[in-house]
């Protein structure tokens, strides 16, 4: 009796210390300095309630990158996404209404120890193409596919053919991070899904209806380009928000879509941008990645 006593105190024992060793391989681990580098589906324009630093950044400080560091209790942290940045600005500065942003690697230091990026949408000017031209295509053939057709020259996609220098860019954006923070952990942030998988919604995402599809197309292509920079890179981390948005589409009703659609909403967000529930969800996916 007395060896049976030993051997179950002896599991009970390890036990303890299996879980005890699981609850501190969940708890995330505590950061000292972290930056926020990224666009605007970073800096989550007009999203209350703005910072001013500068102003023409449209940063929030609601955004994912506000949310997380205080979700983590980080010792210090700096936020210099800017709305309209793209990778050149990485290391460029980028004029903006009333003021500046300054180069964003500039907040890098040796001590920084997470960073998140959130870039390449606006390179090659890609979202705002979209958005400025395919909207205008509707009327032409509402049921159709009309600005895929209209970006499909010769067989081509000419907007998928420009994600392959998105992609080196990336690439190169994380190799100036690694640089500068030789010791941070580098979260790459894809982009949440816009159209709804099925479905469709004109006064809110005003795309014909067959070019939902191939919208989202887009999409999945600008964040492989993101992942496949991140695997190249081979010392930084994808963070895959398309797929936790399934059923958060601009289509959805409010406090269930995490992308605002067409209109300018003064009070909530920018016009096919981010909500505060997008930057809520999207927080919630980043520490999940980071346990």
């Amino acid at each position: 009796m007395r060896i049976i006593r030993i051997v179950l105190a002896a599991i009970a024992a390890l036990a303890l210390l299996l879980s005890t060793a699981a609850a501190a391989s969940a708890a995330p681990r505590h950061y000292r300095h972290y930056v926020a580098l990224g666009d605007s589906y970073t800096s989550g324009p007009l999203i209350p309630l703005p910072r001013l630093d500068p102003f023409g950044c449209f940063r929030s400080t609601s955004n994912y990158p506000s949310m997380l560091a205080s979700s983590l209790a980080v010792d210090r942290f700096t936020d210099v996404s800017c709305g309209g940045a793209d990778t050149s600005n990485m290391t460029k500065p980028q004029s903006v209404p009333l003021g500046q942003n300054a180069p964003q690697f500039s907040a890098l230091r040796s001590d920084t120890d997470l960073v998140t990026l959130g870039i390449g949408g606006n390179d090659s000017g890609l979202f705002g193409t979209l958005v400025n031209t395919c909207p205008t295509l509707r009327d032409s053939d509402p049921t159709g596919n009309p600005c895929q057709r209209h970006f499909t020259v010769n067989g081509v996609d000419t907007i998928k053919a420009l994600l392959p220098k998105t992609q080196a860019s990336i690439q190169q954006v994380l190799a100036g991070i690694h640089a500068r923070s030789p010791h941070a952990r580098v979260l790459a942030i894809g982009y949440p899904r816009i159209a709804p998988a099925k479905g469709y919604c004109p006064n809110v995402l005003p795309f014909a209806n067959g070019d939902y599809a191939w919208l989202s197309s887009v999409e999945e292509a600008l964040n492989a380009a993101v992942s496949k920079a991140v695997a190249a890179d081979g010392r930084s981390s994808y963070v895959d928000t398309y797929t936790p948005s399934f059923g958060h589409d601009a289509c959805q009703p409010p406090g269930v879509a995490w992308i605002n659609g067409n209109d300018l909403n003064l009070l909530a967000a920018a016009p096919y941008h981010p909500l505060y529930a997008g930057m809520a969800g999207e927080t919630k996916v980043i520490r999940q990645q980071l346990r």
